[in-house]
């Protein structure tokens, strides 16, 4: 039975603007934002995430356009495979693939971790430690059933998993709007002192999360065959998500920035929800961020599930994974063995402890920004090769937007490198890469046959 048979198309403007950015603020801007400011002084973080965002803001514009041109299952890998061709598609899926369960597994972690500032006493049950980090098994509990949970709703539809991701960002946008402005009116500029720490190196260190942080406008493109909205929508929707995550993050910046003191940031668990507790004055406001901060765990946990399994699905249908990853569910149309893998792998996360949380950012960050780069080459490369194709979405009239766009991505492919201020920290974050691209080898192995009868569909996407 043909896909469209099968996928159901169910999502609205709305749903689809609340799927990207309620993945892009999600919880990292909680229990992170104190270590950005840390890093590189409130103004440096800033500027490390004006950086990042003139990068996504780029690629962005490269995915609108591309999206609205081809609106099906699979974004970068329906891109790449058009434009360049079937192994760069399938180096540019896995990693995408591999930055959306980064995601997945980073929330699994988070949630047991904000439950930790809430109730400091909850863990027992000694299991072992992981690079210094005592685990405890009611800490690893509370993750593993919620990334039980998330898995059930994303199995019973899209439509279901778009209405809880609605209602729990606005209560995200309600709640970080109150820091900000408390911090605005309450707020000590002498707080925000000093303003660059580390100088280069600082912003830098910071810069190399962002792409961690903004990603999820690319779950629109997955959806993409699952919308009832006009094509050129899809770019608009896109570009609007973008714009007010960057805004977001640099907001959130500098309310803790100056909500809190450089004393109080290295001494806080959490210093997001105590520059909230701060700037109002009562303690309570710190739980109130921190309901605010689940939800955003939950937001993002289930968005990257929704474009993690896509990935996969439209992998496995151009033959990339095994048809397992491409089976659909009878009534509710979700790849359900694809939403099952990913939600075992975040089931798993919670029993490597909290260091895992930044681990994963800066693994699955490269892993993103591979992915852009490969997507902004495409996009240069169609815009030569098909200047015919229908665009319902233009990201200008010349390829400077594109050209801009494989710039940004290689400037922050390098800043992951060894020599570099900024560089993945082994073993673990080149392990956690070694492994899954081992895996990705290992799987194009196996595959061979099927990727041999699939080199015909280059241009598939036509006709997907």
């Amino acid at each position: 039975m043909q896909k469209e048979q099968n996928v159901n198309k169910v999502l609205t403007r709305l749903d689809v603007l609340f799927l990207a950015f309620g993945a892009m603020i999600g919880w990292g801007w909680v229990v992170l934002s104190g270590n950005w400011v840390i890093e590189a002084g409130t103004f440096g973080a800033m500027l490390a995430f004006i950086l990042g965002g003139v990068l996504v803001v780029f690629v962005g514009l490269a995915y609108a356009e591309l999206a609205s041109a081809m609106p099906t299952t699979g974004g970068a890998l329906i891109y790449v495979l058009r434009g360049i061709g079937y192994r760069p598609a399938f180096v540019a899926s896995w990693a995408l693939a591999l930055g959306y369960i980064s995601v997945v597994s980073f929330e699994a972690v988070a949630l047991p971790t904000v439950i930790e500032y809430i109730f400091p006493n909850y863990k027992v049950g000694f299991l072992y430690s992981v690079n210094g980090y005592d685990v405890y098994a009611s800490w690893a509990l509370v993750g593993m059933v919620g990334s039980v949970f998330i898995t059930i709703v994303n199995l019973m539809g899209v439509k279901f998993a778009a209405l809880l991701q609605m209602v729990l960002t606005i209560i995200i946008a309600i709640i970080g709007l109150m820091l900000i402005f408390g911090a605005a009116v309450n707020g000590n500029v002498e707080n925000a002192d000093p303003l660059f720490i580390g100088g280069v190196a600082g912003v830098l260190t910071v810069a190399i999360m962002t792409p961690f942080m903004f990603v999820g406008f690319d779950v629109i493109p997955q959806t993409a065959e699952e919308m009832k909205i006009p094509p050129r929508s899809i770019g608009r929707i896109l570009i609007v998500s973008v714009a007010a995550a960057v805004i977001w993050y640099v907001a959130i910046i500098f309310a803790v920035g100056f909500g809190l003191d450089q004393n109080a940031l290295i001494s806080s668990v959490l210093p997001t929800a105590d520059a909230m507790s701060n700037v109002f004055g009562h303690g309570a406001f710190g739980i109130v961020l921190i309901l605010g901060g689940v939800a955003g765990i939950i937001t993002s946990w289930n968005s990257f599930i929704i474009g993690g399994s896509r990935i996969m699905y439209a992998m496995a249908e151009k033959k990339m994974l095994p048809a397992w990853f491409g089976r659909l569910h009878p009534k509710y149309g979700t790849p359900v063995n694809a939403i099952l893998f990913i939600g075992a792998l975040s089931t798993l996360a919670p029993m490597l402890g909290r260091p895992m949380l930044v681990w994963l950012v800066n693994a699955g960050g490269l892993a993103i920004v591979l992915a852009y780069f490969l997507v902004a080459v495409a996009f240069v490369r169609l815009r030569r090769l098909e200047p015919n194709m229908v665009r319902p979405f233009r990201a200008g009239e010349s390829n400077a937007i594109g050209w801009a766009a494989v710039a940004f991505s290689l400037l922050f492919v390098a800043l992951y490198l060894p020599g570099m201020p900024a560089a993945l920290v082994w073993p673990y974050e080149w392990l956690i890469l070694a492994g899954w691209w081992g895996a990705g080898f290992l799987m194009m192995f196996f595959m061979r046959h099927q990727q041999q009868a699939a080199q015909g569909y280059r241009y598939g996407a036509r006709s997907a």
